[in-house]
This record gives structure tokens, C-alpha cells and sequence, in this order.
């Protein structure tokens, strides 16, 4: 027989539209260990048609990767992310929390209003308060809907410079430049 803890963790997590914090599970089950309860199902539910995965500090099951191929439509998804939209992601994720100015800054030309909206409505990004500078700019930084979307388990996860170089992400160009920079400096 089951652990009537353990079942009712699992209930809350299958009936979620949305992932859950372990006290979110717990603010609806009560008291007891829902770490542990979440450890058992975790490992219960492996091998099985669905199972339980954890994104940043929330909880949720999602289908097998290995049988997501079934479940797949042909349908109208989304319209694609334009550059600029890619860019400031990038750079709200690998320098969080970011601001207006400091997004203009690093790309070197302006950003739309819509640009940070499209992100907004995606999920993606989200207000993060205001920076302690004169004007008090407002900030953003990425949500769990970043993390989960990109299969990612917190922003430690995103790859690093040698990763995107290995997988061939860079443009060739910023290699150059670096390369001569780097020549330049050891002739020095």
C-alpha cells in the first residue's frame, strides 16, 4: 500500500496546471516531508509514461523525453523571436537583474518597447524591481517559464563561452577580433 502522503503530494502535483514549490504542495497537503515524498515519487515514477521533474525550485510532471515524439501536432506555434528579442533574452538571463540601459549598453543601439514586451507576454522575463540609482530604472529578470521552456534547472545551467564556441554559436567575426586581440596582446 502507498504512503497516503506520498499519493496525495502526487495528486496536487498531477492537478497542477502549473509547476510548485514544495511549499506550495505543502500549503495543500499540510504538514510532513514533502521533500521526501517528492523523492519517492520522483523515483517511482522513473521508467514510466510520465515523470516527475524539477525546474529551479519548482515541481512538475511533464511526458518521458524519450516519448514526447508521440504527442507532438503539426500546428501554428508562436511566431519566431525576432533578433532583437533573442538578444535582450540573452542578455536579461546572463546579467540579471538587467535594465533598459544596460541592455542598450551591451547590444549598442536602442531597444524597442516591444521588444521587452514580447518577452513579458511570453513568460520569459519578468519586473524585477527598480535599481537604487538616480531615475530608478526598472529591472528584469528571467522566471521559471525561462528555465522550464529552455529545459533548464536554473540559470547555472546556461552554457558557458567554450560551450557556445564548441557548438559553433559564435560568429566567426568575434573570433577573429579575439584571436587578433589576444596576438596583440602577447606581442606586447
Amino acid at each position: 500500500m502507498t504512503d497516503p502522503f506520498v499519493r496525495a503530494v502526487e495528486a496536487v502535483l498531477f492537478a497542477s496546471e502549473t509547476p510548485l514549490t514544495p511549499a506550495q504542495v505543502r500549503a495543500h497537503v499540510g504538514e510532513g516531508d514533502v521533500a521526501g515524498a517528492l523523492r519517492t515519487i520522483e523515483r517511482t515514477q522513473a521508467g514510466r509514461g510520465f515523470v516527475l521533474v524539477r525546474r529551479g525550485d519548482h515541481w512538475h510532471f511533464e511526458t518521458a523525453p524519450d516519448l514526447a515524439h508521440l504527442l507532438r501536432r503539426e500546428r501554428a506555434g508562436p511566431r519566431p523571436l525576432s533578433r532583437a528579442a533573442i538578444e535582450t533574452l540573452a542578455i536579461i538571463a546572463y546579467h540579471e537583474p538587467a535594465t533598459r540601459a544596460d541592455i542598450e549598453s551591451i547590444r549598442g543601439v536602442q531597444i524597442s518597447k516591444g521588444t521587452i514586451d514580447v518577452l513579458l507576454e511570453a513568460g520569459w522575463v519578468r519586473p524585477a524591481g527598480r535599481r537604487e540609482v538616480p531615475g530608478r530604472p526598472l529591472t528584469y529578470a528571467t522566471t521559471p517559464s525561462f528555465l522550464d521552456h529552455f529545459g533548464l534547472t536554473s540559470r547555472r545551467d546556461l552554457p558557458g563561452i567554450d560551450d557556445l564556441r564548441a557548438a559553433g554559436l559564435l560568429d566567426p567575426i568575434d573570433d577573429a577580433v579575439a584571436s587578433a586581440l589576444e596576438s596583440r596582446d602577447d606581442s606586447d
